[in-house]
């Protein structure tokens, strides 16, 4: 194990004992040993399927869920007692609460897994830490850089177990060829593309009336109001993914949603989970893809459309190609690379989770940090908004990582926040 991911594993592991009782050590709800009583907050597809997961596991049980929208919430616990019969478990109530932040004053509850629209992630998860919970944060992990910090600021403070979901990270296919590339073995890396799709729109939708099952102003939240839309919110018959994925300030588009899982890859890849890159190069007019970002080490990163068009990314070394997608792993010229096991010799390992759920019960059993921990989810969103900052500026931009700050450009400083509506502030913990 590298002595940085040592480190990372230990630092959290030496605050706390790993088994006691978690009253003594200021836990809510059960003891470390016991299982892991989980809250869900946001209910919709993502939730659904993330809550099938977990159902699997012995370590822990799905006690409560929360959401603005009573109808997916019922379908929710609906499907979660299907889920119990299917495997044979023990039947059990969900308790519904339209409330987050009443799902957090629960005692009962020592975790939470929150797949809400992303402009909510950052004032749920700094609300969770605040009261003593555990967090699993769907990607991407924030919708600014501010949030982002503030997210791990938070955790850091009280001292909270933090999964980022970017789940590729725990697959075997990512893990071999990120190993591949960090042992040499396709030479030194000069060059990636990255396949992902346009950066977020301004939201034009037109306004619709609201169902009267669903909350829309707490569905809003922190973000500036505008009025109901199917797209935004999509109905249970509506099998679409919802939409506001790719609206501002609601998403980033799929630069931020399939740019968390792709260039948290080249983050990974490289080595760079606790920076990142230092220029951003867009195109000079408007354009959904072109965008060129570089690393310290000269490491240039292209998002454009190559291969299938579908999200994939090829890594160009000085002694072949590594091209990589959930569906594939391929190497060029040496084509058996892709399935050559990693040497024992080789001493660039990374960090092993064969899945990502489990990884983090462990981490929260053991008080250790997960594979995907929120500094790494931070630095992986940052590239993902600054990239959508690039954009919208279409000018060069100099980022310095570690103060976290563009480098003569107050104007595009202005960007790495975004003001919050009413009661709202991340900024409280």
């Amino acid at each position: 194990m590298k002595r940085r991911s040592f480190i990372k594993k230990s630092a959290v592991a030496s605050s706390v004992f790993s088994i006691v009782p978690s009253h003594v050590l200021g836990f809510s709800g059960t003891a470390p040993n016991d299982k892991i009583q989980l809250g869900f907050i946001g209910v919709g597809k993502q939730g659904r399927g993330l809550m099938t997961n977990f159902v699997n596991y012995d370590s822990a049980a799905v006690v409560a869920v929360s959401d603005v929208d009573r109808t997916k919430m019922t379908f929710f616990s609906e499907t979660f007692r299907e889920q119990l019969v299917k495997k044979k478990k023990a039947s059990q109530q969900l308790v519904e609460i339209e409330s987050y932040r009443e799902l957090l004053s629960r005692k009962d509850i020592d975790a939470v897994v929150i797949a809400s629209p992303d402009h909510w992630h950052a004032q749920m998860a700094v609300d969770a830490a605040k009261a003593g919970k555990d967090i699993y944060c769907e990607k991407p992990l924030s919708s600014s850089v501010a949030e982002g910090r503030a997210m791990v600021d938070a955790a850091r403070k009280y001292q909270r177990i933090f999964q980022t979901g970017s789940m590729q990270r725990s697959w075997d296919r990512f893990r071999h060829g990120v190993e591949l590339i960090r042992n040499g073995y396709i030479g030194d890396i000069k060059e990636i593309k990255v396949s992902i799709g346009a950066p977020y729109k301004s939201c034009d939708l037109p306004t619709q009336e609201a169902p009267n099952t669903i909350d829309w102003n707490a569905w809003i939240g922190p973000a500036s109001y505008r009025g109901y839309h199917t797209d935004l919110a999509c109905p249970l018959d509506d099998k679409r993914w919802g939409m506001w994925r790719d609206y501002f300030p609601f998403g980033g588009g799929m630069v931020t949603d399939w740019g968390a899982h792709m260039f948290d890859i080249v983050q990974w890849a490289l080595d760079q989970d606790h920076t990142g890159p230092t220029h951003f190069t867009p195109p000079s007019e408007h354009a959904e893809s072109g965008l060129v970002y570089t690393y310290e080490n000269g490491i240039k990163v292209t998002h454009t459309k190559w291969g299938t068009g579908g999200n994939e990314i090829q890594f160009i070394g000085t002694e072949g190609r590594l091209e990589i997608s959930r569906s594939y792993l391929r190497t060029f010229p040496n084509e058996a690379l892709a399935d050559t096991p990693i040497k024992n010799s080789d001493t660039n390992r990374v960090y092993l989770s064969k899945n990502h759920h489990e990884d983090w019960l462990d981490g929260i059993r053991n008080r250790t940090r997960p594979i995907c921990d929120v500094e790494v989810g931070h630095r992986t969103a940052s590239v993902c908004n600054l990239a959508n900052i690039a954009y919208a500026l279409q000018r060069p931009l100099e980022w310095n990582p570690v103060s976290e700050q563009f480098i003569n450009d107050p104007g595009a400083n202005l960007m790495l926040d975004r003001a919050y509506r009413g009661p709202w502030d991340y900024r409280d913990f």
